[in-house]
């Protein structure tokens, strides 16, 4: 058997990029092994078996050899079960990626956040619409990255009132706010009802997502730095384009 060889293993491509003549380079996010890159050798010649494959959003299963930052890829079976993405859904998508390439470290084992990424892939495909499978996904992510905001509580260990709005921010227990307009940088201006309802993973209001995406941005931010999301900017637009 070949050194480091893994079979069968649950994947999903995040990202690919040419490599010398004829092979890419391939991103993956795996069940068991976490995110790393491989070589698909071969890839780019017209007759390849991978060029069809290696797609981002499709359910895979790979099987590679090797040790170290750059492994070999081996074969790709394909799962079947996602439609290819188009439009506003692909944009999506992408922002999914960029987000575990950008937080997600490398080669650390996670079938949390794989199973966190597959259930928003497939939500994506759903009637709910994006932007709850969105909010749920940075939420979790969040969470499984170790950062989950506090959500049930404000800054004095009270719990929290429906009626009243907090100021929240990364790393800090909600705090409730004598002047419901006051607004601080990096900071966002929530609810106490969106608060209890992200609590319980319930984003069925309106105005539960426009808060949230509000909150998430700025914990998110936090994580992510000074440098933009592609992709985000991208999805702003077309939100913007269909209002």
């Amino acid at each position: 058997m070949q050194p480091g060889r893994v079979d069968r293993q649950p994947a999903y491509v995040l990202h690919t990029q040419p490599y010398r003549e004829t092979s890419l380079l391939v991103e993956v996010l795996t069940r068991d092994h976490g995110r790393f890159t491989l070589v698909a050798r071969g890839a780019r010649r017209p007759r390849s078996d991978l060029r069809g494959l290696l797609l981002p959003f499709q359910p895979l299963q790979l099987a590679w050899f090797g040790k170290g930052e750059l492994r070999t890829l081996h074969t790709v079976d394909w799962r079947g079960g996602v439609p290819q993405f188009a439009g506003q859904r692909l944009v999506t998508g992408f922002y999914l990626n960029e987000l575990l390439l950008r937080l997600s470290r490398r080669d650390d084992p996670s079938p949390e956040l794989f199973r966190l990424y597959d259930r928003a892939v497939r939500g994506l495909v759903g009637d709910v619409g994006a932007a709850p499978v969105l909010r749920r996904f940075e939420l979790e992510l969040l969470g499984a990255l170790g950062y989950a905001p506090l959500l049930s509580e404000d800054d004095a260990g009270r719990a929290i009132v429906p009626e009243t709005r907090y100021l929240c921010r990364f790393a800090a227990a909600p705090q409730p706010l004598a002047d419901p307009a006051s607004t601080l940088p990096a900071a966002a201006n929530v609810g106490g009802d969106t608060l209890l309802a992200l609590a319980g993973a319930d984003f069925s209001r309106t105005q539960t997502l426009r808060e949230a995406r509000l909150l998430l941005r700025v914990l998110l931010d936090e994580l992510l730095g000074p440098e933009p999301l592609a992709s985000r900017e991208l999805l702003t637009t077309l939100y913007a384009l269909t209002d």
